[in-house]
């Protein structure tokens, strides 16, 4: 399968259907029993109208009743991702989403979820890192930067970003600004911002110029503002982007006319990802599918793409040389084998 690197993944909505259904059972929740009708509880149905609630009705924090359902969950979800080619990823998640029903410790949950997802990318082949989600309808900036201190104290190396996620609306980036100087000064993690996903392009531009944007989830109004997008050429800031997610959300619900092919022929610099497949009932292999069906990329433009999304990875400069070459030889070896 054609390698990929991916850096704009949720953990939680990755999760392998299966094990949420061994674990709902198991734990007694009220879910359906019927196994067709247990996975249309949990994801977006194929063919449907762009629907936002409906796409946020399919996420549920209720599954977990012991750490070692966290850890389950985890190791299963993470096993699976090398089947859609993916080379290396740069992962995030939210300790809160797997504290809330019981308010487990956060420190010990994100533990659990490195230690689970490190041994599941060992045992597939899968080159991991992560980013740490945090949520801005849950959480003040205070409450983030708290937490956030906390976690600074396990010094786990493999944690490379943090990123602000959630309801853009309600909760616009300027509310965050304090938390995301601390993150920039203390200097140990790279910035990630969900911005212009649902609004205007002026949240991308107060997420790069108050929050310290090294890269932006989404970012689809960028269409609309050339001059944004000559500022991201110049300071090569990434927009993610993830098509299928963007039309289920609504946030560009005429796939046709998605962004990501005329800012990427712009030279704006754009990365592939899948946002949240288990949710959207389809994988990063159906976005690039998907992309290659309506915008015509070529085998040369998607092997560019990946280069370049090496570029936008939060590896340091020896890390992103290292990563080229050994994403060369996993595209020669595809090229080989499929010649």
């Amino acid at each position: 399968m054609f390698p990929k690197i991916e850096l704009h993944r949720h953990l939680e909505g990755t999760f392998d259907i299966d094990t949420l259904y061994d674990i709902s059972i198991k734990n007694g929740l009220d879910t359906p029993r019927e196994k067709q009708k247990f996975k249309e509880y949990c994801q977006f149905p194929k063919d449907h109208e762009s629907d936002f609630l409906l796409f946020l009705a399919k996420f549920h924090t209720n599954w977990y009743r012991s750490l070692d359902d966290v850890y389950k969950v985890v190791y299963n979800s993470v096993k699976k991702i090398v089947n859609e080619g993916i080379h290396y990823i740069e992962l995030r998640f939210s300790p809160e989403h797997f504290s809330l029903e019981n308010n487990f410790d956060r420190l010990e949950i994100t533990k659990i979820v490195i230690n689970a997802a490190d041994a599941a990318a060992k045992s597939s082949g899968l080159k991991i890192k992560y980013i740490l989600t945090f949520n801005r309808g849950k959480q003040t900036s205070s409450e983030m930067l708290k937490l956030y201190r906390t976690m600074l104290d396990l010094n786990i190396d493999s944690i490379v970003g943090v990123d602000l996620a959630g309801d853009e609306t309600n909760f616009p980036p300027e509310l965050f600004s304090k938390f995301f100087d601390a993150v920039n000064e203390i200097g140990v993690h790279k910035i990630d911002i969900h911005a212009g996903e649902v609004t205007d392009s002026s949240q991308i531009w107060t997420a790069i110029d108050k929050l310290h944007a090294d890269r932006i989830g989404h970012g689809v109004s960028t269409i609309y503002d050339e001059k944004l997008q000559l500022e991201l050429i110049d300071r090569n800031i990434y927009l993610c982007q993830c098509v299928i997610s963007n039309f289920q959300t609504a946030a560009w619900s005429d796939t046709p006319s998605h962004p990501i092919a005329r800012l990427f022929r712009k030279n704006v610099p754009v990365s592939i990802s899948s946002d949240d497949p288990t949710i959207q009932n389809a994988n990063l292999v159906d976005d690039y599918l998907t992309i290659v069906k309506n915008f015509d990329f070529s085998f040369q433009e998607l092997v560019k793409i990946n280069f370049n999304t090496i570029d936008a990875s939060f590896l340091s400069a020896d890390q992103k040389s290292s990563m080229k070459l050994d994403y060369s030889k996993a595209l020669d070896f595809f090229i080989q084998k499929n010649s």
